[in-house]
């Protein structure tokens, strides 16, 4: 780790920014990890030199002390067998301790200790990634800030997203990740078998082929978001064979990325939506989204073609494409989608 990365820088962003928490500050060369597991990724090829938004990351050996921030990079770099070390946390969908079932899953059977976990988005908690001493920070598909970048870039190489942030593909997420643990052979088997894995779930349903569909969002009275085909959970639900509505494909994000609100006065954008798929905070704001005129005014709400879950883990898994999270969702995933369109008489 770069020794000028000190408490001193901590306090500073925190005071021109307030982008870290400083909650349990302590020195970062005498606060230890609690129990975090090696990474234990192979040698692979390096150097390796990725250019991203922020930056550039030039990783010079195989990493042993992975961090992950963002969604799908821990799970990409555990189908590589380099378990990280750390990993933001999540407070909707998460156990307990702030981890993902699969992620859980992966690691017990791995017979190797979970990873410590840390508040990310813009409270990214920075001390606690110092304390794990990294050697390399995966973002890919993250917000992380130029701020954040750079703070983090003192400790070792942190490859963030290509362009945008959250607009990374899933494939690009892969790709990227395996490249930088200098294994991109194994990265293109990853996605190999993941769209297999997909494809075969679409050939065992082939009423589900040609189903037209929107996947939307609520932020409160009055609101309407629409994920855009090229996201992650339409990407997802278009490889099992159902088409995103053509309409949602007319839609322009202002910020480049790939959702945006609409407003429920355009509802009837999604008229032809045969199916809707959305998620909820919990069941007071369902209620609350129903009872709008406009909202329940929507053929494939009005119809009850709604493919939707109370489960936050579920929904969690629902919003990202890994080797992971696709094998646990699927059996969940299938009965919902069959029910629906079981509704519509195919």
């Amino acid at each position: 780790m770069n020794t000028a990365f000190t408490r001193r820088n901590l306090l500073a962003l925190t005071g021109a920014t307030g982008l870290v928490t400083l909650a349990g500050c302590g020195d970062k060369q005498s606060a230890a990890p609690e129990s975090p597991a090696a990474s234990g990724v192979g040698q692979g090829t390096f150097p390796v030199s990725i250019k991203h938004a922020l930056g550039t990351a030039t990783i010079e050996k195989a990493p042993t002390k992975v961090v992950t921030i963002g969604q799908g990079a821990a799970e990409a770099a555990i189908a590589l067998g380099a378990f990280p070390v750390g990993t933001e946390t999540y407070t909707w969908g998460a156990d307990k301790d702030g981890h993902l079932p699969w992620v859980r899953e992966a690691f017990e059977k791995a017979g190797k200790a979970l990873p410590k976990t840390f508040a990310g988005g813009e409270q990214l908690d920075v001390e606690t990634i110092a304390t794990l001493e990294p050697d390399l920070v995966l973002a890919p598909w993250s917000g992380l800030t130029q701020k954040q970048y750079d703070l983090l870039a003192e400790m070792c190489p942190v490859v963030a997203y290509e362009k945008t942030p959250w607009t990374t593909t899933w494939e690009k997420e892969i790709t990227t990740v395996a490249t930088a643990l200098g294994r991109p052979a194994d990265g293109e088997k990853v996605i190999t078998d993941l769209k297999k894995t997909l494809s075969d779930a679409a050939a065992e349903h082939p009423d589900w082929k040609g189903t037209t569909f929107s996947y939307i969002y609520t932020q409160g009275q009055g609101t309407l978001g629409v994920y855009l085909p090229t996201e992650q959970r339409v990407a997802m639900i278009s490889s099992l064979g159902l088409t995103p509505d053509p309409a949602t494909a007319s839609i322009k994000a202002k910020d480049g990325s790939d959702w945006a609100l609409i407003g429920l006065e355009n509802a009837d954008k999604l008229d032809k939506s045969e199916l809707i798929f959305t998620w909820y905070m919990d069941t007071a704001t369902k209620k609350q989204v129903l009872s709008q005129p406009l909202y329940a005014s929507i053929p494939a709400i009005k119809r009850d073609t709604v493919v939707t879950s109370e489960d936050p883990q579920l929904i969690t898994a629902m919003s990202m494409i890994n080797p992971l999270t696709v094998p646990w969702a699927l059996p969940k995933i299938t009965p919902l989608i069959d029910a629906a369109v079981k509704k519509l008489g195919k």
